[in-house]
């Protein structure tokens, strides 16, 4: 086991610059963490952890292979993807004045299961997570490795991600760090939404450009 070291460390810092790479995940987990309780926050943060596994098993079983060979499974990937990115958009651009409140406490504005959702689906519908894990498996893995540990890998990585936007959901769900932004929540709200949105439009503009394509996966860091 002790061979396999140098790879987990790879892994473990390909993975660390990919989830602190700001993206999908961070403007969402951003919004959550300011607009909603902390344990809503948090439940966001599990949720994006625990879309990571619907990437890795994929690629433990094969699927991965086929999506890096098919470019129409892949577009349709994205297409999904960016329809789900502009739909939290539409709902972050439609804030208005007085309308957003950075949450000083706890509220039952929004259910535990729809924050777990959230995060979960943001993640599993995320074309460059797909990228990423594509990549991690067919490049960076060797094949030799065994299934079990892999598997390892992957649990690793699903843990790491969703500890990282636990400590993000603390860190903004601070009473300090929410009076500081008050006075602007719903311009925050559009500024999430329109980030989401841009993200959206250049998911959909690769798709018809051909852009990005699955055959030659390049590790992103916008995990």
């Amino acid at each position: 086991m002790q061979s396999y070291w140098p790879e987990f460390l790879t892994v473990a810092l390909v993975h660390l610059l990919a989830v602190a790479s700001p993206g999908p995940d961070f403007a969402v987990m951003l919004r959550q963490a300011l607009c909603q309780s902390r344990r809503n926050a948090l439940l966001t943060a599990i949720g994006i952890g625990g879309g990571i596994l619907v990437h890795v098993c994929y690629s433990l079983l094969g699927i991965g292979l086929l999506i890096q060979q098919s470019i129409m499974l892949f577009n349709v990937l994205k297409v999904l993807g960016a329809l789900y990115l502009a739909w939290i958009a539409v709902q972050c651009l439609r804030a208005r004045a007085g309308g957003v409140h950075v949450e000083q406490a706890p509220t039952g504005g929004q259910s535990g299961l729809a924050a777990l959702r959230l995060g979960f689906l943001t993640n599993a519908l995320n074309p460059k997570a797909t990228l990423f894990f594509v990549s991690l498996f067919s490049v960076v893995i060797s094949p030799g490795t065994p299934i079990a540990l892999q598997a390892g890998y992957g649990i690793y990585m699903a843990l790491a991600t969703g500890l990282w936007f636990a400590m993000v959901a603390v860190f903004f769900t601070l009473p300090r760090i929410r009076r500081g932004f008050n006075r602007f929540g719903h311009w925050l709200d559009r500024l999430m939404g329109g980030v989401l949105m841009l993200l959206a439009g250049q998911l959909l503009l690769s798709t018809v450009s051909g852009s990005e394509p699955p055959s030659a996966p390049i590790p992103d860091k916008d995990r």
